[in-house]
């Protein structure tokens, strides 16, 4: 009964793709910008890719030509097709969902580069 769950990460080799998936709940409402961030230990959580309302998407450095954003708004979810993985982007990855009153982060789900 979590708010916002994400969901495909796992294990993959360098040069590999994995598709993300981020669930909100289908009761949240007021939902405009959904995102993407990632989280290593010792580091801060960064942001990988995020959508608003509109469809309009953005990218970080490191995502952009690899990464792609989407969303599903009847379904609340979203999702990131990540492709050419290495090993720089194992991480933990974590949805956030902005609302108009509230922030939610779900979880996170791993993903591992690794040969």
């Amino acid at each position: 009964q979590a708010q916002v769950v994400e969901s495909g990460g796992g294990l993959v080799q360098p040069g590999g793709s994995l598709r993300l998936t981020c669930a909100a709940a289908e009761a949240m409402v007021g939902i405009n910008r959904m995102s993407w961030y990632r989280q290593t230990p010792g580091k801060e959580r960064e942001l990988v890719a995020a959508i608003d309302s509109n469809g309009n998407s953005e990218y970080a450095y490191s995502a952009k030509g690899r990464f792609t954003i989407s969303r599903d708004s009847s379904k609340n979810t979203m999702f990131l097709q990540m492709n050419n993985l290495n090993f720089g982007d194992t991480a933990v990855y974590y949805c956030r969902v902005d609302t108009t009153w509230y922030d939610y982060w779900g979880q996170g789900t791993q993903v591992t580069v690794s040969s």
